[in-house]
């Protein structure tokens, strides 16, 4: 399973921004999906998470500015990031856990390239 992440960018505070992910492969459902940011030098941290039933979880940095959504049938999360910060300054990767609909079931867990978000003043 492969995942292409989209739509970072230049934004000023205060502003909007959507990231936009998209799975792909053969033969393949998704469990959870996720969004996480990474600042050069620093940890990896979850910013915020959705299951296949659509219950969402947010990093408290985040929370009620940022919102989580899903479509099972496309495959698809988006990350609608509203209220920008500066330290919301990032590189963000779409993380998904997938498990095949084959005979002989495989587990796994793409990540997709990063997306740079640059929060200005």
């Amino acid at each position: 399973v492969q995942l292409q992440a989209s739509g970072g960018g230049l934004v000023q505070a205060g502003g909007s921004l959507r990231l936009f992910c998209a799975a792909s492969g053969k033969d393949f459902s998704i469990n959870g999906m996720n969004w996480h940011r990474q600042v050069p030098g620093k940890q990896r941290e979850l910013v915020a998470g959705i299951t296949r039933g659509g219950s969402t979880s947010y990093a408290d940095s985040v929370k009620g500015r940022f919102t989580i959504s899903r479509d099972n049938a496309e495959n698809t999360v988006t990350l609608q990031m509203n209220s920008l910060k500066l330290e919301d300054t990032s590189v963000y990767y779409c993380e998904a856990d997938w498990r095949t609909l084959t005979d002989k079931v495989v587990v796994g867990r793409s990540w997709g390239q990063g997306t740079l978000v640059t929060v200005s003043s």
